[in-house]
């Protein structure tokens, strides 16, 4: 055996989180790609049945009350609001995350003082939130200005109406500086809002200490809700009664059964909703929350950053110099939960990785992307990864 394949094995002995992997239904493949799709948590399919079965099938329109279902995107924010380091009150859940992201550059926009028109975006972010962006600056009469996030505290000045910035580089895994940035777009009299989408159940993200004023994140990554799961929209509490969000519905009215002709919004992060919730989806992320049953964030953190340096280590013991460079930030402070390598012919190494059981994806044009899962990945999974990644590159 091995001198990382022992050190994995002794590592796996002493993880503190190692009977989570129990919860989760999984096969001899290494699933590395938890950051595009969570594995899916075995108490889901009996809930699921559930809710179809007997909620829906039995008890059907009765269910809204007496199964929660009217109460969930509420219930199921506060949920996941101490994963996020949010008081209760402050998530709702619903929509998807780009739809989320119209709402809270619109909501910033309508939130901030006369004479701003200028938004400030990640120029690394995922495409979609730059296209929302470009999309609510058209109809709020604002410009879009792209901006690195290290270059945001230079970028901002008197015109700035909001910062929109993601928590982690999806393509690479660089965790930008939240607490930082977040207290420089304030200082500028600017609104911040993050996308937590790829730190969301891998990292403290610590919303309500940072003062952070709006958040959004999708749920079917770390947080395991299932493919297209339903997002979330996080309003601090006090900037709640100032949230004017630009697609108000009949869930999001004070009185959603008056059925009143002139709107009026709902008290705290419940104006956040829209229409009716899509209960299936919903209630499936509900029950897949219940894996973080006595597990802190600040220690699946910790298992992240063990993960990920064995995995930078047995790379570096396996694969042969020169044949892979990592383009991750080795400082853990800049580290989000995955490592991404570059590959000159990645796109086939990830086809051949994946006929060989490690599962990761492929970011063209030649970025290798491995998301570590700390809830059920172990080290000998990564021990794994790392050889047959240099059996591959051979």
């Amino acid at each position: 055996m091995s001198e990382p394949a022992e050190r994995a094995q002794k590592l796996d002995a002493v993880d503190e989180l190692a009977g989570k992997r129990a919860e989760f239904v999984l096969d001899d493949v290494v699933y590395l790609d938890g950051n595009s799709l969570g594995a899916l948590p075995a108490v889901v399919p009996g809930r699921v049945e559930d809710v179809v079965r007997r909620q829906w099938g039995e008890l059907r329109i009765r269910s809204w009350e007496e199964s929660g279902w009217w109460t969930a995107p509420e219930r199921i924010g506060d949920r996941i609001a101490p994963l996020v380091g949010a008081a209760p009150g402050q998530i709702v859940v619903g929509d998807s995350t780009s739809v989320n992201v119209f709402k809270a550059l619109v909501g910033a926009v309508r939130m901030a003082g006369e004479g701003r028109d200028e938004l400030l975006v990640d120029a690394t972010t995922f495409p979609t939130d730059g296209y929302i962006a470009e999309s609510a600056a058209r109809m709020t009469g604002c410009t879009v200005r792209p901006v690195a996030p290290a270059d945001v505290p230079g970028a901002l000045g008197e015109r700035t109406v909001a910062v929109l910035l993601n928590h982690v580089d999806y393509r690479t895994g660089r965790l930008h500086d939240l607490p930082g940035l977040t207290a420089a777009a304030h200082e500028a009299g600017a609104v911040a809002v993050w996308d937590l989408c790829h730190s969301a159940g891998a990292l403290p993200v610590g919303l309500d200490e940072h003062g952070v004023d709006l958040a959004v994140g999708c749920t079917y990554k770390y947080l395991n809700g299932g493919p297209g799961s339903p997002a979330y929209l996080y309003v601090r509490r006090e900037v709640q009664d100032r949230f004017d969000s630009p697609l108000p519905g009949w869930n999001s009215h004070a009185e959603p059964f008056g059925m009143r002709s002139d709107f009026e919004a709902a008290p705290g992060a419940l104006r956040g909703r829209v229409g009716t919730p899509d209960i299936l989806s919903m209630l499936a992320l509900e029950a897949a929350l219940e894996v973080w049953d006595g597990v802190s964030v600040e220690a699946v953190r910790a298992k992240s950053l063990a993960l990920t340096d064995f995995f930078l280590e047995c790379v570096a013991a396996y694969v042969p110099e020169g044949r892979v460079e990592c383009v991750t930030p080795v400082a853990h402070a800049e580290r989000g939960s995955q490592i991404a390598l570059r590959c000159d012919d990645a796109g086939d190494v990830m086809k051949r990785l994946i006929e060989r059981g490690v599962v990761g994806d492929f970011r063209a044009p030649d970025v290798l992307r491995f998301g570590f899962t700390p809830l059920y990945v172990g080290f000998a999974d990564v021990e794994r990864a790392a050889r047959v990644l240099a059996q591959t590159l051979a």
